[in-house]
């Protein structure tokens, strides 16, 4: 990293105070970047799975809380600094986070108090405002910048609190889903493994505590199989936290091996540190090695005019012309414009089909199952259904999203050079408080009545009967009220009790049919909304990210046509002296060029690293 930001700072020498300030600026960014190089890797699952505890075995210390009445309320990061030190994140009085940084103050706390500000225990509904606590800690195993994320459970991986983790995905750079041996991959398990697979390429599995489940390895079996129909590579990882902990403990090797943990540290080393630190050191060398191609540029064209005027004409014709092909691309009117325009209203409008589609679907399974029978008795039962429905259709829809998104941008990329043609990624995904302005599903009358409202029914019914068959019998003598007349009133009460049940479940059926549609309808307008707001965010971010590129070719061969145009008006005394001064400039940024290392130039991966940035 030090010879890499080593680099970075002689090619910020060459650039020079005044010269380029669009290069200057990006390698600025380039410094910046690799300045805080942080890998995160965050820990996901279900409530009660073991995630607090891995993380402690992992770096050996009991930073998160574990109890089996303790559950995290807040993330929690853990990474490498020279002492143990915590520090808490939260919002400040009477401002939220939208407010900007102004709104976060950063808290030192002593590192056994950190379960009164991360705990469900000690933070009942995060009432202190807690946004994360920052643990750092002396480990080997977090060199390199490695961070863990301890996040909270989602209490069901496809409830609505699961968008909030599902929206941390993309700033990280891997994500362990952890679920215990006690039984195989649950439905919301895995379909939350899908959507992570689709946000970040570095997910593994990790089968917890099976020094308590004898039988483990059936689960290992089961959990194995339900990932190798997803069709791609997922490492799996079976552990036990305890044997980890009394391994390092007792530095027993064979306990620590037997414990799992070897294989799981193996590949946060090898896979997500070092791909890590080769996608950052890639995305770095490709920002200096384009940065001395713009310098040059300029030099050689001055330079070959000075050496060789009769050639002058020629080349200043061939900069004229490679000039005006990055005019065009600078126009509104250019292919890439239009193409970026064209596509995203294009994804505008099938990302809003997409989600009607999939709520619509909802809302007819909704409607079916109202349709069969009462639902007001299960009205709690139904209400959970349709909001974990409605959440896993909305991140899938902000999923695909982003998937589109990042496809518009590659088709961008291809009106431009290939080495200029960095992606910038703009993140869609973020399914955190999509849902929040949509109101909760209200109440239904549950159909229960009282005894007494069931008399009052009946009589009401049984009245007309008793009095009808009274008159009829009082013809022949019998009184008013007689064992005839009281028959057919219960018979006809009976009858008018059954039709008043089915006027009111119908009456439910209607009324539940109707909230579920109103609810529906507030989903698509809410979350409508901040769809179509993240997709313009792309589009602005796309064109400045390509036009600044645009900008960054015109200013270079502007500045090539002056200088040759200059070259071919110089003096021979003048024109030695500056021959001179550029052959000395270019030697030196030959010097640089030569120190960069010969990688392959992978368009997407550098796209990574400045995602993470």
């Amino acid at each position: 990293m030090a010879e890499l930001v080593d680099l970075v700072d002689r090619a910020l020498e060459l650039v020079g105070p005044e010269e380029r300030e669009d290069l200057r600026r990006r390698l600025e960014q380039t410094r910046e970047r690799l300045s805080d190089p942080s890998i995160r890797v965050i820990v996901v699952g279900e409530f009660k799975q073991g995630k607090s505890r891995l993380v402690n075995a992992l770096v050996n210390a009991p930073v998160c809380p574990v109890d089996d009445d303790i559950a995290t309320s807040a993330p929690t990061v853990v990474k490498q600094g020279a002492t143990p030190s915590a520090v808490v994140v939260s919002l400040k009085d009477g401002m939220e986070a939208s407010d900007g940084p102004a709104a976060i103050e950063r808290t030192p706390i002593p590192l056994d108090q950190l379960p009164a500000y991360v705990s469900e225990h000690g933070n009942p509904g995060n009432e202190r405002r807690i946004l994360a606590a920052e643990v750092s800690l002396p480990r080997k195993i977090l060199d390199g910048g490695l961070a863990l994320v301890d996040s909270p459970g989602v209490g069901g991986l496809d409830s609505i609190h699961s968008l909030t983790t599902l929206s941390t995905l993309p700033t990280a750079d891997a994500a362990l889903l952890v679920s215990d041996a006690s039984q195989e991959y649950t439905a919301p398990e895995m379909q939350f493994l899908r959507q992570a697979l689709r946000i970040t390429p570095n997910v593994a599995c990790v089968l917890t505590k099976t020094d308590l489940y004898p039988q483990w390895r059936r689960i290992a079996e089961l959990d194995q199989a339900h990932v190798a129909r997803l069709g791609q590579d997922i490492p799996f990882f079976p552990v036990s936290s305890d044997l980890r902990l009394e391994a390092i403990k007792l530095q027993d090797g064979e306990l620590n091996a037997e414990s799992g943990f070897p294989d799981l540290v193996s590949y946060l080393r090898k896979e997500i540190v070092g791909k890590a630190e080769r996608i950052q050191r890639r995305g770095a060398l490709q920002d200096v090695r384009s940065v001395l191609e713009h310098l040059s540029m300029s030099l050689q064209s001055e330079l070959s005019a000075l050496v060789d005027p009769a050639s002058t004409p020629q080349v200043i014709a061939e900069l004229q012309s490679a000039k005006e092909r990055t005019d065009e691309m600078r126009q509104k009117t250019s292919r890439w414009q239009t193409t970026l325009n064209d596509g995203i209203a294009d994804l505008s409008s099938d990302v809003e089909h997409d989600l009607r589609d999939r709520l619509r679907q909802i809302q007819r399974e909704a409607e079916e199952a109202i349709g069969q029978g009462d639902p007001g008795p299960v009205w709690d039962q139904l209400v959970d259904w349709l909001q974990q429905r409605v959440a896993a259709a909305v991140s899938d829809t902000f999923v695909w999203s982003q998937e589109r998104s990042k496809w518009l941008s590659e088709q961008v990329a291809q009106h431009f050079t290939e080495e200029e043609a960095a992606i910038p990624v703009v993140r869609v995904d973020d399914t955190e408080d999509v849902l929040d302005p949509v109101p909760d599903v209200p109440e239904l009358d549950r159909g229960r009545l009282s005894a007494m409202q069931k008399v009052l029914i009946g009589m009401r019914g049984s009245y007309g009967g008793v009095l009808m068959i009274g008159l009829i019998t009082g013809i022949v003598g019998m009184s008013l009220i007689n064992p005839l007349s009281v028959a057919a009133g219960v018979l006809i009460g009976r009858k008018a009790y059954s039709e008043d049940q089915e006027t009111r479940l119908k009456r439910r059926q209607q009324e539940a049919k109707a909230i579920v549609r109103r609810q529906i309808d507030d989903v698509i307008f809410q979350v409508g909304k901040q769809l179509k707001d993240r997709l313009r965010l792309v589009q602005r971010a796309t064109r400045d990210h390509f036009t600044s590129i645009a900008d960054q070719n015109h200013r270079s061969l502007t500045d090539s046509v002056l200088a040759a145009q200059k070259a071919a008006n110089m003096y021979t005394a003048e024109r030695e002296r500056r021959i001179k001064e550029i052959k000395a400039r270019l030697a030196r940024i030959d010097q640089l060029r030569a120190k960069i290392p010969a990688e392959p130039k992978e368009r997407v991966e550098v796209a990574a690293a400045a995602a993470r940035a």
